[in-house]
């Protein structure tokens, strides 16, 4: 079987997620918890800000983990580029997510193009991400669940 580039990728930038000094609370307990994480103390509310999703980090790190965002991006969006036929990268990165978007249950590639950031004008400025939509498509509805 061969390697899917796009979950390589996506696997490397979570560990780097994942390592951030961030963390994620939806209680007083998780903030607490969370705050010690980062070495504070749970009054020590001026020194984190609130992020994405229930998330909070240092305001001393905004700008790491803007910057590490913004690289992430780059590193798909360079793949993607780099890819000029959309049978390689392109092709791995559509058929990972249509599948975690159950593509092959709804038909309906929205909700992946969404995931991605993909804009129709952005499938128009690079054409080779349409023949690597298209490929990941019947691809993923030849998939078997029982495979």
């Amino acid at each position: 079987m061969s390697t899917n580039q796009y979950q390589e990728m996506r696997n490397r930038q979570q560990a780097e997620v994942n390592a951030f000094p961030m963390f994620f609370a939806f209680n007083k307990q998780q903030f607490a918890e969370g705050m010690r994480k980062l070495g504070l103390s749970p009054s020590d509310t001026r020194q984190v800000c609130s992020i994405f999703g229930g998330g909070y980090c240092r305001k001393s790190d905004v700008a790491k983990l803007n910057e590490m965002f913004t690289r992430h991006r780059k590193e798909l969006e360079d793949a993607i580029v780099g890819d000029k036929t959309g049978q390689g990268f392109i092709c791995d990165m559509f058929l990972q997510e249509l599948e975690n978007h159950e593509y092959s249950y709804t038909g309906d590639v929205q909700e992946t193009l969404d995931a991605l950031g993909i804009t129709a004008q952005y499938m128009e400025a690079v054409p080779q991400l349409l023949d690597g939509l298209a490929l990941a498509c019947e691809k993923a509805m030849q998939h078997d669940c029982f495979d």
